[in-house]
């Protein structure tokens, strides 16, 4: 074999040699590229909260929305009417009490900052559960206090606060507040919707919804104080 012959056996054997220590070198980099754990993505966006509805009716709808808008944890309040047996009902018709329909509001809340039981809760202070079919000066099937329960846990909670807020009242007059399955609801006209705060000094928001709003924030800063209470270490 000539000296030629012979080195180019040696580069040969040299280069398939090199080539077959980079690909053993791929294989391990990705055996260990796919072995190693995954780094979580730093700007991961943050998981939205899990909202629900409820549907109370508890006299005119001025007075409920303006009240329940307030609340930690609300994220929207509109005034609307359900429970009747009309489609699309316009507030001319549902006045007349024969749509069977009543005010209500849809309220969207994050069960995480102000569970469904705390909303009964305001609930019954929003309004006088005990008198049939009028709130106020307001009277009619239309002002009806109504739970329009969404699911059968709302259901369960909604009659469990009612026995309970009637044994509470004793020989006093009984809640009358209808506990019914929600069906439908139809937003209200434009002009309804967010009155309150549009009109505050609408003779009917000063004399009725005013003193609504003193009550809530009373009940809100008792709650709070309740609150803070409950997590103050006990002494010894």
């Amino acid at each position: 074999m000539s000296t030629l012959q012979r080195a180019r056996g040696f580069g040969l054997a040299f280069g398939l040699a090199l080539v077959a220590n980079i690909a053993q070198g791929q294989d391990v980099e990705k055996t260990e590229a796919k072995d190693a754990p995954k780094a979580e993505a730093k700007d991961a966006k943050p998981k939205k909260p899990k909202l629900e509805e409820a549907t109370f009716g508890g006299g005119c709808f001025w007075c409920t929305e303006a009240f329940f808008e307030r609340l930690p944890g609300v994220k929207s309040v509109v005034s609307g009417y359900s429970g009747g047996n009309v489609p699309n009902p316009t507030y001319e018709m549902v006045s007349t009490g024969l749509s069977g329909h009543a005010e209500v509001i849809e309220i969207t809340f994050d069960p995480a900052v102000i569970p469904f039981e705390k909303l009964l809760d305001y609930f019954w202070a929003s309004h006088d559960p005990t008198t049939v079919d009028a709130q106020g000066p307001d009277h009619g099937p239309q002002y009806r206090s109504i739970i329009l329960y969404h699911s059968e846990e709302q259901k369960e909670a909604a009659e469990k606060a009612k026995d309970s807020l009637n044994v509470k009242r004793a020989r006093k007059s009984p809640v009358v507040t209808q506990i019914v399955p929600f069906e439908a609801f139809y937003p209200a006209e434009g002009y309804h919707q967010d009155f309150a705060r549009a009109n505050p000094y609408h003779p009917y928001v000063e004399a009725y919804i005013a003193p609504k709003m003193s009550k809530l924030k009373a009940k809100m800063k008792a709650d709070a104080q309740e609150k803070a209470k409950a997590k103050e270490p006990e002494s010894k």
